[in-house]
């Protein structure tokens, strides 16, 4: 008999959705960065999604591999970034770069959401979209693209969160509580 594998996509979700909302709190100018968000960067946003990238490999799905442990070892590494700040070499421009590049991954990434639901298209799709108004942010100067930037990035959070409780509730009901735009 086959052993039956949970699906770890529901834990990448949350963690991703959970820390990209409260980020792009602070983004869109409601709190200052704070330890909360830079603990929920390296716990949940990165080590709940490095796990659910490793449960993916174990069922054979290159995708979610790729995709939740690069985002988990995003958000170790746009922590590392906050604290060494200071240092030379980080401009805010540079920045910029660091988030274009960031964008670039999830781009390509959204293609491979093609044929699978429509949840998981919008998620990548508007990650791909905040990546690139935090690059512009950062290029320009301009706070108000980071305060639409933030506004957008709690949408794309929102939309991940959503997508990992229907996947839970579906599976657990046996039936679809909370659809997803299957395809």
């Amino acid at each position: 008999m086959e052993e039956k594998l949970a699906n770890p996509g529901p834990l990448g979700l949350m963690g991703f959705g959970m820390t990209t909302v409260l980020l792009n709190i602070h983004n869109a100018g409601f709190f200052p960065i704070g330890s909360m968000i830079l603990a929920m960067g390296l716990c949940y946003g990165g080590i709940a999604q490095i796990i659910a990238g490793i449960l993916e490999y174990k069922k054979g799905n290159t995708f979610g591999v790729t995709a939740f442990t690069s985002y988990g070892l995003f958000w170790f590494s746009l922590v590392f970034i906050m604290f060494f700040k200071n240092l030379p070499g980080t401009s805010e421009a540079f920045m910029g770069w660091y988030l274009f590049m960031w964008g670039l991954f999830t781009f390509f990434m959204w293609f491979g959401t093609f044929g699978k639901n429509r949840g998981i298209q919008f998620v990548f799709f508007s990650l791909t979209l905040l990546f690139w108004l935090l690059a512009v942010r950062d290029w320009t100067g301009n706070p108000l693209i980071g305060v639409i930037a933030g506004y957008e990035g709690i949408i794309c959070g929102l939309s991940a969160i959503y997508l990992a409780m229907a996947e839970v509730l579906n599976e657990v009901h046996g039936r679809v509580i909370l659809p997803v735009g299957e395809i």
